[in-house]
């Protein structure tokens, strides 16, 4: 007997690929197919391109990229815009709904990270270190820190200001920031923050007080490896 040819519904929002009430598996419906996440965790941080998009995610075609987007479009996680002159361009953005999954990243981002298997040293994209900054982050130990930020990697440019014991992050160099680092990928920067390696040795320029530069980073800890 001839096996039917099981295929998602064209109908249905969301695919239905595990009849199951529960919400856990809902969401998988939702974000769980390959590269949908992490277009997800591209766009963090606000509206980007097509190519934008594409360029940090080197390993997806085309293709898979277009279809991802449509499938997060029609589920309510991404919506498009229109970027204004002097350049106008088609520009993909997280609903609000959609930017409620930054705790799903943060969360699965620091469980994985605790897995004797996880490699630091593999390629990272500038919006994933930032995210992966707000996810290390130690709110506890930053209570009575303030600083103002600019990460510059690459052609990207953020800005992190901490205060209060949060550390909001937005793309855009601050025009006067306490702190400043420079790096032309994102590497460089993990190895500083996560690997204790001097700034200089990897290729990273600081601007700032040294002993606020110390306390900055000391804020950013990855986890205990779990021990099988």
């Amino acid at each position: 007997m001839k096996k039917q040819k099981v295929t998602k519904s064209a109908e249905s929002p969301h695919g239905r690929w595990y009849g199951d009430a529960c919400g856990t598996a809902f969401g998988l419906e939702l974000l769980g197919e390959r590269w949908s996440m992490l277009v997800v965790r591209e766009l963090m941080f606000g509206p980007r391109r097509f190519s934008d998009i594409r360029a940090n995610l080197p390993g997806i075609s085309a293709k898979v990229l277009t279809e991802r987007l449509s499938g997060l479009e029609a589920n309510g996680v991404v919506i498009r815009s229109t970027a204004p002159d002097p350049a106008p361009a088609q520009l993909y953005g997280l609903t609000d709904w959609g930017y409620a999954a930054e705790p799903i990243l943060q969360e699965l981002g620091r469980w994985a990270a605790a897995s004797p298997l996880h490699d630091p040293t593999l390629p990272l994209s500038p919006i994933s270190f930032m995210l992966s900054l707000r996810t290390m982050f130690d709110a506890a130990a930053a209570q009575d820190m303030k600083a103002v930020t600019v990460f510059v990697i690459g052609t990207a440019q953020f800005t992190a200001r901490l205060a209060g014991g949060a550390m909001p992050v937005t793309r855009g160099a601050d025009e006067a920031p306490d702190l400043r680092f420079e790096a032309p990928a994102a590497p460089p920067l993990a190895a500083v923050f996560y690997g204790d390696e001097a700034p200089e040795t990897v290729g990273v320029r600081v601007t700032g007080a040294q002993d606020l530069r110390e306390k900055f980073i000391s804020l950013f800890n990855l986890p205990s490896p779990y021990i099988r």
